[in-house]
């Protein structure tokens, strides 16, 4: 299986609104890279709306949305997270969390209405949103003698298009960080790794 190498997600937290039957579903989609990030979320808008009869969520973390969750809080199985996270997957977007906030009107609205209501609630979140493509990049830092530094920026001037560089000392024992494109990170690696004087140090990757 091919590395992934970029993903879609969205640029900024957007709202939401749909209305049936006297309910109102308020939705939120927020981006979001970790796990721990999303939860955080998640318990912010579960304080904010602590009047709400359910706050239902969900969210994709990962380039390929390896993390992946859940919650009806309180609706009946399957009617409130699945339908959210399966916006997400009809938009093909992740490191994206959902929450849907649900003011309970008074009339039941069914096992189907549910599922309808939080799969339109999250989708016109994600419509309000902007998606964009993100490229997935490993973070790296580079430690390397004075004398070898010609060679070392040399490298990095001809990927310049795709890194980022971070902090830089040049002394008599240099280093430079920066996050390049997973696509291109192993080759860079590699010619990095045949200067004499150059150690790598992999920090991981960046989404």
């Amino acid at each position: 299986m091919s590395q992934i190498t970029s993903y879609k997600t969205i640029s900024t937290i957007s709202e939401g609104l749909y209305k049936e039957k006297m309910s109102k579903f308020i939705s939120f989609a927020i981006p979001v890279f970790t796990v721990d990030e999303a939860m955080e979320y998640v318990e912010e808008y579960r304080n904010k709306f602590h009047d709400a009869r359910h706050v239902c969520w969900g969210y994709r973390v990962g380039a390929s949305g390896e993390f992946t969750r859940s919650s009806d809080n309180g609706e009946p199985s399957g009617t409130a997270g699945k339908p959210i996270v399966g916006q997400m997957l009809s938009n093909e977007i992740t490191n994206v969390l959902i929450v849907v906030v649900r003011y309970f009107g008074g009339i039941k609205l069914g096992t189907g209405g549910l599922i309808v209501a939080y799969k339109e609630a999250a989708l016109d979140a994600i419509r309000n949103n902007t998606i964009v493509e993100r490229t997935v990049e490993r973070e790296l830092l580079v430690e390397f003698d004075y004398i070898d530094m010609e060679g070392v920026m040399r490298l990095l001037k001809d990927k310049e298009d795709c890194i980022r560089v971070g902090e830089r000392i040049f002394d008599n024992q240099c280093s430079i960080s920066f996050h390049i494109s997973l696509e291109f990170a192993d080759e860079v690696i590699g010619k990095l790794e045949k200067l004499n004087s150059v150690k790598i140090t992999d920090k991981g990757l960046s989404f």
